[in-house]
């Protein structure tokens, strides 16, 4: 029987993927055991397993407590191989939904290049400069490729 999904391999959960996830998550309980996702390289860790193998470009939210703890992991966007279109109001219902204290923005780029480009600063900007009115703080901004680049070890998040 085909369904609207059929046309949308991301949802489709592989051998691959599901190992990935399997992964992912006990890293996530590892983490959640230690404390928090304050290490710019846990955080990596996580994130390639978690978006590393979508084949188009998903944007995702880390929601984290107070002590940096993760709520939740909620991808919230999938777009093409090349792009996807990301709403701040949608980021803020997210942040606001699970009681967030800070987050960490995270996208791939299918490509394996993980260089961010001018528009993925723009949007992450826009972001920052949105949940800050809900008191919502940005940890950082980390796109998976090959490797990962973070933002915030750029310098291009606001420490606040």
């Amino acid at each position: 029987m085909f369904t609207p999904a059929d046309n949308y391999p991301a949802h489709q959960p592989s051998e691959l993927n599901q190992l990935l996830e399997h992964a992912a998550e006990a890293l996530a309980q590892k983490y959640k055991r230690e404390g928090t996702f304050t290490s710019p390289n846990n955080v990596m860790e996580y994130l390639k397993l978690k978006l590393g193998a979508y084949d188009r470009e998903v944007f995702a939210l880390m929601l984290l407590d107070n002590q940096h703890r993760l709520i939740q992991f909620d991808i919230l966007f999938f777009g093409t191989i090349d792009a996807a279109s990301i709403y701040p109001r949608e980021v803020a219902k997210a942040a606001l939904s699970h009681n967030a204290a800070a987050v960490i923005f995270a996208h791939n780029h299918p490509s394996g290049i993980a260089e961010p480009s001018q528009a993925d600063r723009h949007i992450t900007d826009k972001l920052i400069k949105a949940l800050g009115l809900i008191d919502v703080r940005v940890l950082d901004h980390v796109v998976v490729g090959e490797d990962c680049v973070s933002f915030a070890e750029r310098g291009w998040i606001p420490v606040v």
